[in-house]
């Protein structure tokens, strides 16, 4: 069931309060928002539960298998550490259960038409910094494929750019208005 909260809980703890000033606010604009954003932190727990995975199946393994550079417990602590990293194991897989029937729920309470859900063309390459929205000049020719982020690092070197030049106007400003101060004083 898709919830009214800020931001759907990531992992098994809510986030800290200074995490969330660390989220762009367009992730938190609208609901659909906070679910893309939630499903982009699902993805990073998929990797992490992936990497538990392996963890457990190196400490399943027979400790003459294991080499220098493993850096693995050895006896109890073997057991121990298995048993620790099972549970965290089963709670981000639980917790990714929640977090994707939330958005699903999410995604049949928008009564979101299955047809405006399109699967990419074939061979399609996502860009690697991520998928945007496909856009056209003022002209109505195609620019390219740019992710989002892309479009984000051009914004913020134009954004950049600006910045400098208005520095250096304001320092030339200051240079002009010092030198007819200067000049009128002598």
């Amino acid at each position: 069931m898709a919830t009214n909260s800020s931001l759907p809980a990531h992992g098994s703890q809510e986030h800290p309060p200074n995490e969330l000033d660390n989220i762009d606010p367009i992730w938190m604009s609208s609901r659909t928002a906070r679910q893309i954003y939630a499903l982009g932190e699902v993805e990073k727990d998929i990797s992490r539960l992936l990497s538990l995975a392996a963890q457990s199946m190196a400490l399943l393994s027979l400790p003459q298998t294991d080499g220098p550079e493993d850096d693995l417990p050895q006896g109890a602590e073997r057991s121990e550490k298995f048993v620790d990293v099972a549970n965290e194991y089963f709670e981000r897989l639980d917790a990714i259960h929640i977090a994707i029937r939330s958005s699903l729920a999410h995604i049949r309470q928008s009564r979101i038409a299955p047809s405006a859900i399109n699967a990419p063309p074939l061979n399609f390459i996502p860009p690697p910094l991520g998928v945007g929205l496909p856009s056209t000049d003022a002209d109505g020719t195609a620019r390219g494929e740019r992710g989002l982020q892309e479009e984000r690092v051009e914004r913020d070197a134009w954004k950049g750019i600006l910045d400098a030049l208005t520095r250096i106007k304001q320092a030339r400003d200051r240079e002009r208005a010092e030198a007819a101060a200067g000049s009128t004083g002598s």
